[in-house]
């Protein structure tokens, strides 16, 4: 998929915001600095960096404060994700966080990866979600 692929979508406006908080994260540790943005269906962006702790392990991705942000200001669904380092090179989110981005952006949700943009279809083949969770009320 490529960009003329995602009408409506700025993706130098999303990898911009990204950036743009990178430069805010605490990463005091590891120095690792990562941004995300996202579009939201009603044309907000909303964002957030990564937030380290002493206690490796209460450490906050990029993308627990992006959906925090898109809860707080409203909710919403993702239709579109950036993830960027501290340099703006476009980065990966981890697992843990390809499942957060599931939930709030589903499958069509567009992510703009190192190999161009793909769907959150293509990125978490056979996610875990809420239709999931319903199969298992509809069948007890």
């Amino acid at each position: 998929m490529e960009d003329g692929a995602s009408p409506g979508v700025d993706w130098d406006a999303l990898r911009r915001r990204a950036s743009e908080v990178a430069a805010r994260a605490y990463a005091p540790y590891s120095g690792y600095r990562v941004g995300a943005a996202g579009l939201v269906d009603d044309g907000r962006i909303v964002s957030g960096c990564n937030v380290e702790n002493a206690g490796y392990g209460v450490t906050l991705c990029a993308e627990c404060g992006l959906i925090s942000d898109l809860v707080a200001g409203g909710g919403g669904r993702l239709v579109a994700f950036a993830c960027v380092d501290g340099r703006g090179s476009c980065i990966m989110p981890c697992g843990r966080c390809r499942q957060l981005l599931w939930e709030h952006g589903g499958a069509d949700l567009l992510v703009d990866t190192p190999q161009g943009l793909l769907t959150m279809a293509d990125v978490l083949p056979q996610a875990f979600g809420p239709d999931d969770l319903a199969t298992l009320e509809r069948n007890q």
